[in-house]
């Protein structure tokens, strides 16, 4: 778990002194977490954990915090500040994506004398603010100060989405997690992440992603930051522009693929320039100016809106000036070939005479160095109309019967008996419907894993006890 820990500041104590006293403190949480976590690599197991982070009570009788602090969680407790009594806490919504979530407490005492924090605007560089939470090594409420240091777009580490972040010049530890932070009293911020082997780089989840995630909820149903479905080049290059037949006054990026699902899907072309995004000038590099003289990727006004709601882009096409407009409907994981992080989820899988088969996700990725170079390749992959999913056999159960292949683990399947499968489920129904007396698995390279079918529906029963396997499948294959 990553939190901020902002270097105090002799300068500045009066400010955070006076910010500290005035009510706020009473409306910061610590967040006890017991977490299910799952084991990719044996996705029949998973193990217990147990965390803290931080939280802060805001309007509406919510506690807002990191969609990591309450990860796969099975049980939650609050306690307030100066408080010992824990009180029980559900998830009322959570952003994966954004790395944000809302507790709900059912009992009323939990919010008697509270004043709930509001919320203020996206912070400028230079400015002063106030980090409140629960670091490591304390089980008081920590206060510290910093400034901001920086505003661009970055990679969220719990999700591996690229959004909006504000750097602080702070270190982060454990159990900050989640906490917000403050400027002349508001939340600008919830702490989120670190650089690990940096100094004082700390960043946070800004107010206005965090605004877009409460909007989004309140018609009970996540929907998510929406993603266009485009791949794009950078037009810095003055061969390519020349080639495009730009001239000097025109900046955007090269869009060399439109993916078959996205909204734009008929409406833009390979060859297109993007050159504004709802009205703001897209540069050779993909960014757009949010500020005077601050830059940041042309998907910041993407994220502005919600889901279903549209988006106006100017492109060039054939050297003739163009607009289009986007139809919000797809996240990430609609449009890429591999799946997003998954959370508050057990891995799905299946055991076939000792064979184990999963679709690719990120988090298994993670789990192990294997095969890890081209399997990251697939990761950058978008899907297409005959492909969504990526199927892997993931590793081998020793046995008998699977001499010779226990070398076989992360490797990617592209047939069965020489068919191809558009998915998990697809590969899953076409291995059951099998009545050959062997199945054929092969990869796109023609390297061939062979099954005895017979041999392996009578082993299977063997093999699952001996390895302590309750289910041959994932639930989702069960019902």
């Amino acid at each position: 778990m990553r939190i901020v820990w902002i270097v105090l500041l002799s300068t500045l104590f009066l400010t955070a002194s006076s910010e500290y006293t005035n009510g706020t403190k009473e409306a910061i949480v610590k967040i006890y977490t017991t977490a299910k976590v799952p084991n990719y690599q044996e996705p029949w197991n998973s193990s217990m954990r147990s965390s803290t982070g931080s939280g802060a009570i805001i309007e509406g009788g919510y506690i807002l915090t990191n969609a990591h602090v309450v990860a796969n969680q099975s049980f939650i407790e609050v306690q307030r500040y100066g408080q010992r009594k824990r009180y029980i806490a559900k998830v009322y919504a959570v952003s994966h994506q954004a790395d944000l979530a809302l507790l709900k407490v059912e009992e009323k005492a939990f919010f008697e004398g509270v004043k709930p924090l509001t919320f203020g605007s996206l912070p400028k560089v230079e400015q002063k603010i106030v980090v409140y939470g629960y670091p490591m090594g304390g089980s008081t409420l920590s206060a510290t100060i910093g400034v901001v240091s920086r505003i661009e777009h970055h990679t969220y580490a719990h999700s591996g989405e690229s959004f909006l972040a504000v750097q602080v010049d702070a270190a982060v530890n454990p159990g900050n997690s989640g906490g917000p932070a403050l400027s002349n009293g508001k939340i600008v911020g919830v702490v989120m992440q670190m650089i690990s082997k940096s100094q004082n780089i700390g960043y946070l989840v800004p107010v206005n992603m965090v605004k877009h995630f409460i909007e989004d909820m309140k018609d009970g149903k996540y929907d998510g930051f929406a993603d266009l479905g485009l791949g794009t080049q950078k037009l810095e290059n003055p061969a390519i522009r020349r080639y495009y037949g730009l001239d000097e006054n025109v900046s955007g990026k090269l869009i060399v693929k439109v993916v078959h699902n996205s909204p734009l899907a008929g409406a833009l072309q390979e060859g297109d320039i993007l050159t504004a995004v709802d009205g703001h000038n897209v540069e050779n590099d993909g960014t757009v100016e949010f500020r005077k003289h601050e830059f940041t990727h042309y998907q910041h006004f993407i994220d502005a809106y919600q889901m279903g709601e549209k988006v106006k882009l100017d492109i060039i096409r054939d050297g003739k000036n163009m607009q289009v407009e986007a139809d919000l409907k797809y996240i990430a994981d609609d449009m890429y070939l591999v799946k997003t992080t998954r959370y508050d989820t057990m891995p799905r899988y299946f055991v076939y005479g000792g064979y184990v088969f999963a679709p690719l996700t990120r988090n298994l990725i993670v789990s192990t160095n294997r095969n890890r170079l081209k399997l990251s390749y697939l990761a950058g992959k978008w899907q297409e109309k005959d492909k969504n999913e990526v199927v892997v056999l993931l590793k081998v159960l020793a046995s008998d019967m699977s001499r010779g292949d226990n070398d076989f683990a992360m490797w990617p399947i592209d047939k069965v008996n020489g068919e191809p499968f558009k998915n998990f489920k697809e590969f899953y129904e076409k291995m059951n419907a099998v009545k050959s007396d062997y199945i054929v698995l092969e990869d796109n390279d023609g390297v061939k894993v062979i099954i005895d079918r017979k041999e392996a529906q009578e082993k299977q029963s063997a093999i699952l006890n001996k390895y302590n396997i309750e289910f041959d499948r994932s639930i989702d294959l069960r019902k």
